[in-house]
């Protein structure tokens, strides 16, 4: 529609609109806004803003209008291809489909055009939208069901000429289940009752029927999807009710009879649209001068209103009353079909020539060598156009320049090699060239360098706890290396096993188990993502190394045989390995353990004071770490008795054979005294 103002005939408004911005402080531009696609000039930035008046905007907004309105009467000539609709995904869909109404339109034109589209649905209009774009008019049915079935044509505007596409059916099939719903499930006979029935998402023009035992009752049609009726029941007794509905369609109509046949004939205009190329034949090689005329044949009288068109493909060249004429300057793009088109009102006729333009030189192929590159490694980049017209140039002719993420590497002049130093600190980016011959330029494609890390130094870690004796994971890692990376365990000097990590969530883990603690200091990993680059060596493999418990035993202090009652006894328990320790003592027939301490020593011991006849008994302990648990070998303790019992003991048992003796030498003493007496008084009694 709009291409652009005829600025010349607007110098009045132009000064009008400065003279405006100068009291301001705003060149046009801040008058007309970012809408106008005039561009002007800046005022200069000296100028003081002022405190616009009400008629100096009201002068400013009529200006604007009368300029805009004389941009928009320059039109742009145009010329119709062709119009299509297409229903997406097909012209038959289940319900519940979206649907894409799809109308595209082939215009060709020199510049701006507005289009207004039109959807129509049985000769309904549907849907409008103007737009200024090239774009296709997408219309959607969002869910589509069986009312959305019927014919869609499409029609495109622009301005003074309008095209229509042919028509598309949509067919759409099945319905929604309809629901019936009652006020009331029992009621007296001749009692109204309200009835209601409903078909959930369902659209357009509905005829509902009621049906009582299986016999039609009622129906009606509504421009909705769900219809409610009073009805009355005067037989008594059960019933069953049910509904259902249809769907109104224009295509269900009933059809007529054909009419009679009415024959008429269409007169062939005698003008015929010619195109011409010059220079003629097939060698028009870049850099010549390509004329092209599309002119018309035949009778031209009571053609008025003609017009040609000169085009390629969607672009408009030239057009005019009876003739059209471009010129350009050959290039490869250019090849292709052009069309010469004459328009007499709706009359469209076409003629086509296929042109083809002979490379000057080929486009250019950027290549780099090695394919393959690391940080500071030298790269070779070569620009080469492998074919160009003999004839007409040569291989020296065509010159070339690289380019790094758009700016120059190379002067013009460049012979198409170059090389990227290796003490560039970073070679990575976009890589493209150019080649120029004759004042014609063609670019390469683009190349995308990735220069590669080096892979840096490995650490190497132990994953989890490390036993002697049992399987454990060793990871090796860099922080830096392009990938992939391979990695190598070592033990001395003896290859164990090696990965390549080509993921950057995958890891380089092997299994290792080690015999002795010392074993761990022999292992080292190497990393390797560039043949050309020795390995990188890990340090040495530096964990903490555990060693099971072994020779547990449990000794007595004092010894078994001192162990008297009233003093201390010591339950010393002991291994062999690594620390920390947990040690458990117990007493043969108790569960739970009399004592329990975590020692970083490998011994520990257990105090028992006051030592007593119900310490006697059988003692074991047991010795746990991260790697295994060990028990002793039970100890009996037998509690002597102690040293002044014995004595008191001893004491007492003298006392009592004293005591058991001076009874016996005073009884005999008593005995002996009665017969001594006895005996004296027998004396006595025989002197007498």
């Amino acid at each position: 529609m709009v291409r652009g103002c005829r600025w010349k005939r607007e110098k009045g408004l132009e000064k009008q609109y400065r003279e405006a911005g100068t009291k301001w402080g705003h060149g046009i531009e801040g008058v007309m806004g970012h809408s106008s696609r005039i561009s002007l000039r800046q005022p200069p930035p000296m100028w003081e803003p002022q405190q616009p008046s009400v008629r100096m905007v009201t002068r400013l907004l009529l200006l604007t209008s009368a300029l805009l309105s004389t941009c928009q009467a320059v039109e742009s000539p145009a010329l119709f291809t062709s119009v299509t609709l297409t229903l997406e995904p097909s012209n038959a869909v289940s319900q519940g489909t979206n649907v894409t109404v799809r109308c595209q339109a082939l215009v060709s034109s020199s510049g701006f055009l507005n289009r207004k589209y039109t959807i129509y649905k049985d000769n309904t209009v549907v849907y409008t939208e103007s737009i200024t774009t090239a774009e296709d008019l997408i219309y959607s049915l969002r869910m589509a069901r069986v009312a959305n079935t019927g014919k869609y044509k499409c029609k495109v505007n622009i301005p003074g000429k309008e095209l229509s596409s042919s028509s598309e059916k949509l067919t759409v099939t099945g319905l929604q289940t309809p629901v019936l719903s009652v006020d009331k499930r029992v009621f007296s006979e001749g009692e109204e009752v309200t009835v209601g029935c409903k078909a959930p998402g369902e659209s357009g023009a509905i005829v509902f029927y009621f049906y009582k035992d299986s016999k039609e009752l009622y129906e009606e049609r509504v421009d909705a999807n769900h219809v409610e009726t009073r009805l009355r029941f005067n037989n008594a007794g059960d019933h069953r009710l049910h509904c259902d509905y249809r769907v109104i369609l224009l295509t269900d109509s009933v059809p007529s009879n054909a009419s009679n046949n009415v024959v008429v004939t269409v007169k062939e205009l005698f003008i015929t649209p010619v195109i011409s190329v010059r220079p003629h034949g097939s060698m028009i090689i870049e850099g010549d001068n390509l004329d092209i005329s599309c002119s018309v044949s035949g009778n031209l009288q009571n053609s008025s209103g003609l017009k040609v068109f000169l085009s390629k493909g969607p672009t408009l060249l030239s057009s005019g009353q009876s003739k059209a004429n471009h010129s350009m300057r050959a290039l490869a793009e250019h090849s292709g079909e052009f069309q010469c088109s004459l328009e007499v009102g709706n009359v469209v006729k076409r003629a086509t020539e296929n042109v083809r333009i002979t490379e000057l030189f080929s486009q250019p192929v950027l290549t780099m060598y090695p394919t393959e590159v690391f940080e500071r490694e030298k790269i070779t980049l070569t620009c080469k156009s492998t074919n160009y017209s003999s004839d007409r140039i040569s291989s020296s002719d065509v010159k070339y320049s690289i380019y790094k993420d758009n700016y120059t590497l190379t002067p013009g002049s460049f012979n198409g090699i170059y090389v990227v130093p290796g003490v560039v600190p970073n070679s990575s980016g976009i890589y493209s060239c150019k080649a120029d011959a004759r004042m014609i330029s063609k670019y390469s494609a683009k190349l995308p360098v990735q220069a590669k890390v080096l892979v840096s130094k490995p650490e190497i870690t132990a994953i989890g706890r490390v036993i002697v004796g049992k399987p454990f994971q060793v990871r090796c890692h860099s922080d830096r290396g392009s990938l992939p990376i391979e990695y190598t365990l070592w033990k001395k000097y003896s290859e164990v096993n090696s990965t390549t990590v080509q993921q950057p969530h995958h890891q380089a883990i092997f299994p290792v188990t080690v015999q002795h603690y010392s074993d761990m200091q022999d292992y080292k990993c190497e990393a390797r993502n560039n043949p050309k680059i020795d390995t990188v060596v890990s340090n040495k493999l530096n964990t903490t190394v555990i060693v099971p418990l072994s020779n547990p035993g449990l000794s007595v202090v004092p010894d078994l045989l001192e162990v008297t009652e009233g003093n201390e006894m010591y339950l010393i328990c002991g291994v062999e390995g690594s620390p920390p320790v947990t040690f458990k003592w117990y007493r043969r027939g108790n569960v739970q353990p009399l004592f329990t301490t975590t020692s970083t020593q490998s011994s520990a011991s257990h105090r028992i004071k006051g030592v007593g006849n119900e310490h006697s008994g059988t003692y074991y302990c047991e010795a746990i770490n991260y790697a295994n648990m060990v028990r002793s070998q039970p100890v009996t303790v037998d509690v002597k008795m102690a040293t002044w019992k014995k004595g008191l003991i001893v004491a007492c048992c003298l006392l009592v054979v004293a005591l058991l003796a001076l009874a016996c030498v005073l009884r005999y003493n008593s005995k002996r005294g009665k017969r001594e007496n006895a005996a004296e008084l027998s004396v006595r009694s025989a002197t007498l």
